[in-house]
């Protein structure tokens, strides 16, 4: 270290007298030094104050120019010294440099930039201040097709600069993409995938980028998809083909690249991975698994792509999937759930699927997780089940296979996310009067339906609740599923959705109450009083936002009511009559046909 003094000294004698030999002398007694001990000759480097001169030393014409940069992306590797590059004033000189001809400047160059912005808002700044990434992937460009090893070391340093430079920086990213990088870089990964160091500086550089919305156009227009499966074929190292797997899950999100995806056969390495990896109880075969699974369920989220592998319900990636419902790895049930949930996104494929028995399925499996069962499991196949039950033939099918009484298992189930699949499932299956009927008679259901109402904490179970007691009464039309729902002090909350922020759940809410009003006034004339639902309807009509429909069902309960002494005294005791009459002039030829009728019920009861 005595020796390192003795040179630093040296070096800034020589660096103002530019005597080239003795200065090329000092560099590498300092490199020398570094390579020994970084940190200790940093901070020495540091304490000597010579930095400021490195500026002067990195010109264009001096052989000992890449020296002196390499020792600045020597001394870069320490998080200490990347300010004090930049206030050294490092940063401009050494972009200069970027247009050098030199191929070990432009190496060196590369290094010190890159280094510098590793994990420094400084370091990024001042180079996006000197325009330093625009020059490099200039010189990607430029280089991309040439494959000698020198140039490929080359290419690999400025793919790690521009890396650091926009690492989980957004703008920087944004930068970048505007730029054009993204379809260099899959240029590069095309022609350079034999080269092992370059492939992973692309495979990282895309991850980062995939991750920004912006980027996932650009990534589109390129034949990305194509090259990254190309690569993952090729991997059979598990962490390579982990990071293969980090750039594909970002970019499947995009609906284009999905198809992609899925036309460069991407699904066909998946399925393979699953068959290689189910029967492992290896930590990371379990992982690859799941990671394989869980793409394969986005891919099949878009339309097209779902479209192309369901295959009229013939396609073999359809009867794989298939396959894993019955299978016993949880990953594998839940991914199949999910799979036949996403394919059952029309008509079409759900009347397929229901024609070849995949209800049957789909409720064995939801018996094998009744009792402490796998939440995750239980959620995706009520979503399956959900789904599958929107087409109008779907549902008597359904209900003949016995689907009611194997969500109903459920009932008991504390967690939210069961809970609202079991509701958004019943609710689809009871377009039927009868079904409606037998499940508005089930007090244990109507019971658990009215505690869920008030569950403030999940909105979602409290909206699929309300909704499902208002379509038992709308549907089944019947006085003993009023009389349950009155029991079981549900009317007071079908009240409360009249006042829901949503038009289709206040609309569903006051069909409900005005057929109550109709067949069972008398049940339900306290819980309506105590709910207070004619101020609610005379806020309503005087509200001039409330939708047509809502106006309209509004007068129709209005009139309804009247058959009840104290609801009708109410109505009186508010003069309904004046927001009534000016309703006749609305817009709206129901509401105000229906304003016509109200007012004289209202003339003739007062």
């Amino acid at each position: 270290m005595d020796n390192l003094s003795d040179t630093l000294k040296k070096l800034k004698i020589t660096a103002v007298d530019r005597t080239d030999d003795s200065l090329e002398g000092c560099l590498d007694c300092l490199l020398q030094a570094l390579a020994q001990n970084n940190m200790e000759t940093s901070e020495k480097i540091q304490g000597s104050g010579i930095l400021q001169l490195f500026a002067s030393l990195l010109v264009p014409q001096s052989s000992c120019t890449a020296k002196v940069a390499n020792i600045i992306a020597e001394i870069a590797k320490n998080e200490f010294m990347r300010i004090p590059c930049v206030d050294a004033g490092l940063i401009s000189p050494l972009v200069q440099l970027l247009n050098s001809k030199d191929q070990e400047v432009l190496l060196q160059t590369g290094r010190a930039l890159g280094n510098i912005c590793y994990d420094s808002h400084e370091g990024r700044s001042a180079v996006d201040q000197a325009g330093g990434a625009q020059i490099v992937i200039d010189h990607l460009r430029s280089l991309c097709s040439k494959t000698d090893p020198a140039n490929e070391k080359l290419l690999t340093v400025f793919c790690g600069m521009l890396m650091n430079y926009s690492n989980e920086n957004d703008s920087l990213q944004a930068q970048l993409i505007n730029m054009g990088v993204i379809p260099t870089l899959v240029k590069l990964l095309g022609i350079h995938c034999q080269n092992a160091a370059l492939t992973e500086m692309c495979l990282v550089a895309f991850g980062n980028l995939a991750e920004l919305e912006s980027s996932k156009e650009q990534f589109a227009s390129t034949n990305i998809a194509e090259e990254l499966v190309k690569l993952f074929k090729k991997q059979i190292d598990h962490d390579k083909r982990e990071m293969v797997f980090e750039v594909l899950a970002p970019l499947a999100e995009n609906d284009a690249i999905k198809l992609q995806l899925v036309e460069a056969g991407l699904v066909e390495c998946l399925l393979e991975i699953v068959q290689q990896k189910v029967d492992s109880d290896k930590e990371e075969d379990i992982a690859e698994l799941k990671t394989a699974s869980d793409l394969m369920v986005l891919l099949l989220l878009g339309d097209e792509s779902m479209q192309k592998l369901f295959e009229g319900g013939k396609g073999n990636v359809f009867q794989r999937v298939l396959s894993w419902i019955p299978s016993n790895n949880h990953q594998l049930q839940l991914a199949g759930a999910l799979a036949i949930a996403n394919f059952a996104r029309n008509d079409g494929n759900c009347i397929h699927m229901v024609d070849n028995g995949i209800v049957e399925k789909l409720m064995d499996l939801l018996d094998r997780h009744v009792e402490d069962g796998n939440v995750t499991v239980q959620h995706a196949a009520l979503s399956a089940l959900r789904n599958l039950a929107i087409p109008v033939i779907n549902k008597a099918k359904m209900l003949s296979a016995g689907v009611t009484e194997a969500v109903l298992k459920f009932l008991k189930s504390e967690m939210p996310p069961v809970q609202f699949k079991l509701l958004g499932t019943l609710r689809m299956l009871i377009d039927a009067q009868e079904a409606a009927e037998q499940l508005g008679k089930n007090v244990k259901l109507v019971e658990r339906l009215v505690e869920w109402c008030e569950a403030k904490d999940h909105a979602g179970v409290m909206g699929e609740s309300n909704r499902l007691l208002s379509a038992l009464i709308r549907h089944s039309k019947s006085k003993d599923v009023i009389k349950t729902i009155v029991q079981s002090g549900g009317i007071k909350h079908l009240v409360t959705m009249a006042t829901s922020e949503h038009v289709i759940m206040q609309n569903e809410a006051l069909v409900a109450l005005a057929l109550i009003a109709a067949l069972e006034l008398g049940t339900a004339e306290k819980d309506l009083e105590s709910a207070k639902l004619v101020q609610i309807l005379h806020t309503l009509l005087a509200d001039e936002r409330s939708a047509p429909e809502i106006k309209y069902n509004s007068m129709v309960l209005i009139c309804a009511l009247m058959g009840s002494e104290s609801l009708h005294k109410e109505v009186q005791d508010l003069a309904f009559l004046d927001i009534v009459s000016k309703l006749r002039s609305h817009e709206n030829k129901s509401v105000a046909q229906q304003a016509s009728l109200t007012e004289q019920r209202l003339a003739v009861e007062s």
